[in-house]
């Protein structure tokens, strides 16, 4: 049976994943700051097939204790599936400081706390790999999305980086760009970029993504033919190009 470490896996695209790769015979790590969704998730599914593990990935100590915690129940970890984040929308300067660390903190330390004690497990699997979760934002910096966005940078540096340096012991790592994404994480939070790009995905949507990156070898996997088409766009449009349409898009 394939194995999966699913983090932010109480909601959102996580817990879309989590559900759709139970259905297609996976067995689970379910991964989440809160057991209460977890376990409101996995309440009709056979107990042998999924493991609830409570941690907050930016504490490395209880991400290891997670992990060991999962591989207790299986003899391996096919993939590392790095889910949880955090968005917040505005004026750099009119977000509190400690909201622009904490996104650093969970988009960026927890993803690599996540992959760095996944190593030894990921290593041992024959075809093992790790699906990041990046974004639409990381093709060029979003504005009133700074610090998400950089955030989003640093996981596609991040990914192509491993992505080189891992394949010599056969883990594939890749990542998932999508646009915005109807989540609990956007829920109720506007900007005029969204208002005027519309929010056209669902977490299904990207469920579906990761269920095909399982068996691609893709290194990046972007969402959406208008943003495939921005991105192959991205390519041959100058920088000040670029900047205008972002200036427009966003209303700055």
């Amino acid at each position: 049976m394939k194995t999966i470490l699913i983090t932010g896996a109480g909601s959102g695209i996580g817990r879309a994943v989590a559900t759709l790769l139970y259905e297609h015979g996976w067995n689970l790590g379910l991964l989440d700051i809160n057991r209460e969704p977890l376990a409101e998730l996995s309440g009709h599914w056979d107990p042998g097939r999924y493991s609830i593990q409570v941690a907050d990935v930016t504490n490395a100590d209880r991400v290891s204790t997670a992990i060991e915690g999962y591989m207790q129940t299986v003899p391996h970890l096919d993939v590392l599936f790095n889910c949880a984040g955090v968005l917040e929308i505005g004026d750099f300067e009119s977000i509190d400081l400690n909201r622009h660390h904490q996104i650093l903190d969970i988009n960026n330390r927890g993803l690599l706390n996540c992959t760095y004690l996944a190593f030894p497990y990921l290593r041992n699997t024959k075809g093992a790999r790790v699906i990041n979760m990046s974004s639409a934002s990381s093709l060029f910096g979003v504005p009133g999305f700074a610090s998400y966005s950089a955030s989003k940078f640093w996981v596609k540096g991040f990914t192509e980086s491993l992505n080189v340096e891992w394949a010599r012991h056969d883990i594939t790592v890749m990542d998932i760009e999508p646009p915005f994404v109807r989540t609990p994480m956007l829920a109720g939070k506007e900007s005029q970029i969204i208002q005027r790009l519309g929010v056209k995905l669902d977490a299904d949507d990207i469920a579906q993504q990761v269920l095909a990156a399982l068996t691609d070898t893709s290194l990046h996997h972007p969402v959406g033919l208008e943003y495939k088409l921005l991105r192959t766009a991205r390519k041959y449009l100058p920088d000040a190009a670029t900047r205008t349409l972002m200036k427009v898009l966003s209303g700055y």
